[in-house]
């Protein structure tokens, strides 16, 4: 099949059809195009010549790029050269779809040239039956190494780590180390440091490899060795782990068992991956859209999204029976139904702020003693001056609108009012849920937005009320 046969004589749209990329960094249409065009005819050395020079990122990109049937078509054009570390950079739902779809005899081969993590991300979301069934087709100790890592807690540092490591007693001198480095085959594709570890597999400290290649050959390996090492515990949430890496500038870190014996290795790429879930999950369960992900059918996003919908039905119900209280007084006064809403949507935008500075420095940790009475102090005072800011600018504009200094004033004082109380809702709130051990990004914002929503509302309606004498 010629270029021109799928998409016409090269150059017409001024893209280059043979590059991957285009000029904005996406997916060349045309390159896609050809591609799809390659595997409609069934012609794999074609596909296999487009597809081998692309990184596994690249490769996932693809595979989100085109259509259900395609993506196992592609995989199973590409055999044994597909580098199933792709299936690690696709949205959840791709992946899980594909598994199920490829034989277990497949995924066996293809999960057998990863690295352990990579390995345990594509066999933790499988049915049991199928993990047991593809387990048993890989050799023994690769077998036990993965059910190892599949036994600990999920989203935990034994889930994450890498079981293949360097590991060397302290009597070793430098030249017999790197002589073993030179002559094992069986070590690690990437490694940044080795362990230095006794009989029993307990560490007794690290050399990182420049400090290895700096010294001479004769020295001991326990007289270079750093003892001042970073250990995670494998039943350590990933969360915590990524911030050892961060407070302390890790590219790796040992991961040991319950017995302090090492068990596998942490390291950045690991803890990127992390940071980038946890910080989406955040993002995710504050705006009430659980795990979804683009590729998600319309069924399950509706299914993820309802629940939530439904508890904003709830209070949006109870923000109204607040309004209904007032109901004469609103007839009586046109213009409070205008207003009103501003106050509840300033109140609702502070304590959103508010909100999100306090969930983040939960998450980092950074609210202890001082700091906490601090920011609560903080946050307060805040509320309060910019409740007078705004207060003096709506209330100036009302005063000219409605031609009422009156009600101006009332406007201002419901603002400050509201101000004040969304800078406490929004830091007392999550700090609260914390306490009861439950996770603030996720119900913080319903309550926050309610509770300024409500006194919004009520301050506001009750002042007009009592200020024109309207009950």
């Amino acid at each position: 099949m010629s270029e021109e046969d799928i998409h016409g004589p090269a150059g017409e749209t001024g893209i280059d059809p043979n590059a991957f990329r285009d000029a904005e960094d996406r997916i060349n249409p045309l390159w896609l195009e050809r591609l799809r065009a390659h595997l409609a005819a069934g012609e794999t050395d074609d596909v296999i010549e487009m597809m081998e020079p692309l990184h596994a990122a690249d490769t996932g990109d693809v595979l989100e790029a085109i259509e259900s049937p395609e993506q196992l078509a592609l995989i199973l054009a590409l055999g044994d050269k597909f580098d199933y570390s792709a299936l690690t950079e696709v949205d959840e739902s791709v992946r899980l779809k594909l598994m199920e779809l490829l034989p277990n005899a497949e995924i066996a081969r293809g999960v057998a040239s990863l690295d352990s993590d990579d390995a345990v991300y594509l066999l933790e979301d499988l049915e049991e039956e199928d993990r047991d069934a593809i387990l048993a087709q890989l050799p023994p100790f690769e077998r036990l190494s993965l059910k190892r890592s599949l036994d600990f807690p999920e989203e935990s540092a034994g889930r994450r780590m890498q079981t293949e490591f360097i590991a060397i007693p302290p009597f070793w001198t430098v030249g017999q180390t790197i002589d073993y480095l030179r002559a094992e085959k069986d070590l690690p594709d990437e490694f940044y440091q080795i362990y230095v570890v006794d009989a029993s597999y307990h560490v007794l400290g690290i050399v990182p490899l420049d400090k290895l290649l700096r010294t001479r050959r004769p020295v001991k390996i326990e007289a270079v060795m750093n003892t001042n090492v970073v250990l995670v515990d494998a039943m350590e949430d990933q969360e915590e782990a990524a911030r050892d890496f961060e407070r302390y500038d890790l590219v790796e870190v040992a991961v040991v068992d319950e017995n302090k014996r090492l068990v596998g290795v942490l390291t950045v790429d690991d803890i990127v991956d992390v940071i980038h879930e946890e910080a989406d999950e955040d993002i995710r369960l504050m705006a009430g859209v659980g795990d979804e992900e683009v590729s998600d059918s319309t069924l399950d996003t509706v299914k993820s999204r309802a629940p939530w919908l439904l508890v904003n039905l709830v209070t949006a119900v109870l923000v109204s029976i607040v309004i209904g209280f007032f109901n004469a007084t609103i007839e009586q006064m046109v213009a409070l139904a205008v207003l009103m809403p501003i106050v509840a949507s300033m109140g609702g935008n502070a304590g959103a702020q508010t909100m999100t500075v306090t969930v983040r420095a939960l998450a980092m940790r950074e609210l202890e003693g001082r700091r906490m009475r601090r920011l609560i102090t903080r946050e307060m005072i805040v509320g309060f001056l910019n409740g007078i800011i705004f207060a003096v600018l709506i209330g100036i504009v009302t005063a000219f609108r409605f031609a009422n200094v009156e009600l101006g004033v009332v406007i201002g004082l419901a603002m400050v009012i509201n101000m004040i109380v969304a800078g406490s809702a929004g830091i007392l709130i999550p700090l609260a849920l914390h306490k009861l051990k439950a996770d603030p990004a996720i119900a913080s914002a319903v309550f926050v937005t309610t509770i300024t929503d409500v006194v919004g509302f009520f301050a506001f309606l009750a002042l007009a009320g009592l200020w024109f004498g309207l009950f």
